[in-house]
């Protein structure tokens, strides 16, 4: 049997964000709205496409191997 070590990590919520939350989607989409990282790169792609340099959906869809 094999064994996997895990480190043990945490995930502080606020309790109304926890208590108002339906889903883990909720609670993942929480999370992202506090990572600077993520909102920068939202942001980025949101510029690009109103400046017409987002990329076509069925030439994304294909590059990413999505049906």
């Amino acid at each position: 049997m094999l064994s996997v070590k895990r480190k043990s990590e945490i995930i502080a919520f606020p309790v109304s964000v926890f208590e108002t939350a339906d889903t883990k989607d909720d609670l993942e989409d929480w999370l992202l709205s506090q990572n600077p990282e993520f909102l920068k790169r939202m942001r980025k792609t949101k510029r690009d496409d109103i400046e017409g340099r987002g990329k076509d959906w069925q030439i994304l869809k294909k590059e990413l191997c999505i049906k």
